[in-house]
């Protein structure tokens, strides 16, 4: 008990950190107020930064980049991704630009993939990881149980890529990406709203949304598993603290699932900034928690129709694929 309480006064002193150095520019300002006196949090926040999740080798010790390397990587950024070369994603638009790669790989070198003009332009600030705790803006290592699983899916998926639409990943059968969906760029838009007693966050990414009771109601039931799991939220202050237990044997977020324990902290700090501090809590898989903290910011944009079943002809696709595999290999039906 005391060691989780330690755990948890961390990640606390963590969050608090962050949020002091952004307040700092300005610390008369108060978060706005809904009817019920609550943080009022609604809006539409986007998540376009360029910080990768974990800290890159090359970068090592360093958790800060000077001003002039921020400058410089900018610079970098809109040579290499000028719109007329392959879109890249997630952490690969980072990892570009610090190898100075203006022959970056393809998404999908094998199929091909669209130009990086469809693609929302990403912030660049001056920090090197996502990660904060452990401080060296790594996840820390799978427990041996986890390892030996996260190999023999690996395996499993290289031999089995396609039999069924069920070996296929949730994501590209429509269902979830699960929470928390913290890749940047692409789609990574989140529309709030919230009354006295919940506050749903809807993700535009497969339009699924978050329920999320704040008013003390008891939790879900152990036995009663869901894909997203089960929110639970309270208010600390300014912040909107929300922990999410009973995740379905079938979620996943990284090589975690059903033992996910997940805290999310959502802090107001300045008039377009919402902080997202994420820890990730689960002791079959890694070998202690791990905390990120997400910056968004307001957009005026709307959350769009992602129309994900509707427009999912890759499933067709893939399985069509892989039976002509199966045939050329002598092992499908005619």
């Amino acid at each position: 008990m005391r060691v989780l309480k330690l755990r948890s006064c961390f990640t606390l002193l963590v969050a608090l950190a962050t949020s002091l150095a952004v307040q700092a520019a300005d610390e008369t300002w108060q978060p706005p107020r809904t009817p019920n006196g609550a943080p009022d949090l609604q809006g539409v926040w986007a998540n376009n930064s360029a910080t990768p999740l974990e800290r890159p080798d090359a970068l090592e010790g360093r958790d800060q980049l000077t001003d002039e390397e921020v400058a410089e990587f900018k610079r970098r950024n809109a040579e290499i991704f000028n719109g007329e070369g392959d879109a890249a994603f997630a952490d690969d638009v980072y990892k570009s630009v610090l190898a100075n790669d203006e022959e970056h790989e393809s998404y999908d070198p094998t199929t091909g993939n669209y130009n990086h003009f469809w693609v929302v332009d990403r912030d660049f600030d001056n920090r090197t990881s996502l990660i904060v705790d452990p401080p060296d803006g790594k996840k820390p290592p799978l427990t041996p149980e986890a390892a030996k699983r996260a190999e023999a899916l690996a395996a499993y998926r290289e031999a089995h890529p396609a039999d069924s639409y069920t070996d296929r990943l949730n994501s590209d059968r429509c269902i979830t990406y699960g929470v928390p969906f913290v890749m940047a760029g692409y789609n990574g838009y989140f529309q709030i709203v919230q009354n006295a007693t919940h506050v749903v966050i809807t993700q535009e990414m497969i339009h699924e949304s978050r329920i999320i009771p704040v008013d003390d109601r008891p939790a879900l039931d152990s036995a009663i598993r869901q894909w997203i799991g089960d929110p639970r939220g309270h208010w600390e202050g300014d912040t909107l603290v929300v922990e999410t237990r009973n995740f379905s044997p079938n979620s996943s977020f990284f090589e975690s699932g059903e033992n996910l324990h997940l805290t999310e902290r959502f802090t107001r700090i300045a008039p377009d900034t919402l902080e997202w501090a994420v820890t990730v809590d689960d002791p079959t898989t890694w070998t202690k928690p791990w905390t990120a903290v997400v910056l968004l910011t307001q957009s005026e944009d709307d959350i769009f129709e992602y129309a994900c079943h509707e427009g999912n002809y890759a499933m067709e696709g893939m399985l069509a694929g892989h039976r002509q595999e199966e045939q050329a290999a002598g092992g499908g039906n005619e």
